[in-house]
Protein backbone atom coordinates (compact mmCIF):
# COMPACT_ATOMS: atom_id res chain seq x y z
CA UNK A 1 0.00 0.00 0.00
CA UNK A 2 1.46 3.27 -1.27
CA UNK A 3 1.41 6.47 1.13
CA UNK A 4 -1.11 8.22 -1.31
CA UNK A 5 -3.47 5.54 -0.78
CA UNK A 6 -3.28 5.69 2.82
CA UNK A 7 -3.85 8.99 3.21
CA UNK A 8 -6.74 8.93 1.25
CA UNK A 9 -7.69 6.09 3.31
CA UNK A 10 -7.92 8.45 6.02
CA UNK A 11 -9.06 11.06 4.75
CA UNK A 12 -11.97 9.47 3.00
CA UNK A 13 -14.01 10.13 6.36
CA UNK A 14 -13.91 13.44 7.95
CA UNK A 15 -13.75 12.27 11.38
CA UNK A 16 -10.54 10.41 10.98
CA UNK A 17 -9.29 13.07 9.11
CA UNK A 18 -9.55 15.12 12.00
CA UNK A 19 -8.14 13.08 14.42
CA UNK A 20 -5.15 12.00 12.27
CA UNK A 21 -4.80 16.24 11.85
CA UNK A 22 -4.81 16.56 15.59
CA UNK A 23 -2.63 14.08 16.34
CA UNK A 24 -0.34 15.69 14.16
CA UNK A 25 -0.53 19.40 15.66
CA UNK A 26 -0.65 17.73 19.10
CA UNK A 27 2.69 15.97 18.52
CA UNK A 28 4.80 18.42 16.96
CA UNK A 29 3.04 21.94 16.56
CA UNK A 30 1.61 22.20 20.46
CA UNK A 31 2.98 24.25 23.45
CA UNK A 32 3.19 20.49 24.87
CA UNK A 33 4.18 18.86 21.91
CA UNK A 34 6.61 15.64 21.60
CA UNK A 35 9.52 18.08 20.66
CA UNK A 36 8.79 20.43 23.57
CA UNK A 37 8.42 17.64 25.79
CA UNK A 38 12.25 16.27 24.85
CA UNK A 39 13.62 19.66 25.60
CA UNK A 40 11.87 19.93 28.62
CA UNK A 41 13.40 16.44 29.72
CA UNK A 42 16.80 17.42 28.74
CA UNK A 43 16.79 20.53 30.51
CA UNK A 44 15.35 19.21 34.02
CA UNK A 45 18.34 16.57 33.78
CA UNK A 46 20.51 19.63 33.75
CA UNK A 47 19.55 21.38 36.32
CA UNK A 48 19.23 18.22 38.36
CA UNK A 49 22.89 18.17 37.48
CA UNK A 50 23.60 22.02 38.18
CA UNK A 51 21.61 21.39 41.66
CA UNK A 52 23.91 18.52 42.55
CA UNK A 53 26.95 20.81 41.70
CA UNK A 54 25.82 23.78 43.70
CA UNK A 55 24.43 21.52 46.48
CA UNK A 56 28.30 20.32 46.44
CA UNK A 57 30.08 23.81 46.01
CA UNK A 58 27.78 25.08 49.15
CA UNK A 59 28.76 21.84 51.49
CA UNK A 60 32.68 23.11 50.23
CA UNK A 61 32.38 26.61 51.49
CA UNK A 62 30.26 25.33 54.67
CA UNK A 63 33.44 23.14 55.62
CA UNK A 64 35.82 25.93 54.75
CA UNK A 65 34.15 28.58 57.01
CA UNK A 66 34.01 26.28 59.91
CA UNK A 67 37.43 25.82 59.37
CA UNK A 68 38.51 29.23 58.96
CA UNK A 69 36.19 31.62 61.06
CA UNK A 70 37.40 31.29 64.69
CA UNK A 71 40.79 30.44 64.47
CA UNK A 72 42.73 33.77 63.30
CA UNK A 73 45.78 31.57 62.56
CA UNK A 74 43.89 29.35 60.13
CA UNK A 75 42.32 32.82 59.08
CA UNK A 76 45.21 34.27 57.89
CA UNK A 77 46.93 30.81 56.42
CA UNK A 78 43.42 30.32 54.37
CA UNK A 79 43.57 33.89 53.21
CA UNK A 80 47.04 33.75 52.11
CA UNK A 81 46.05 30.38 50.15
CA UNK A 82 42.98 30.68 48.83
CA UNK A 83 43.04 34.50 47.42
CA UNK A 84 47.20 34.85 47.30
CA UNK A 85 47.28 37.52 49.81
CA UNK A 86 50.56 38.82 51.06
CA UNK A 87 52.15 41.76 53.03
CA UNK A 88 53.50 44.21 50.19
CA UNK A 89 57.21 43.29 51.07
CA UNK A 90 56.83 39.23 51.17
CA UNK A 91 56.37 36.42 48.83
CA UNK A 92 53.92 33.74 49.49
CA UNK A 93 55.28 29.73 48.86
CA UNK A 94 52.35 26.88 48.68
CA UNK A 95 54.49 23.58 49.60
CA UNK A 96 51.67 21.27 48.94
CA UNK A 97 52.01 17.15 48.18
CA UNK A 98 51.36 14.82 45.16
CA UNK A 99 47.70 15.28 46.36
CA UNK A 100 47.82 18.77 45.72
CA UNK A 101 46.74 19.23 49.44
CA UNK A 102 48.43 21.72 51.93
CA UNK A 103 50.70 20.06 54.03
CA UNK A 104 49.50 21.98 56.56
CA UNK A 105 46.26 21.06 56.71
CA UNK A 106 46.07 18.46 59.36
CA UNK A 107 46.88 21.04 61.75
Amino acid sequence: MDILGWLKGIFSNFYKGTFFVWIIWVSFFDNNSIVNGINSYRKRVRLERDTLYFHHKISEAKKDREEVFGNDKMLEKWAREKYRMSRPDEDVYIIVDENDASLEADE
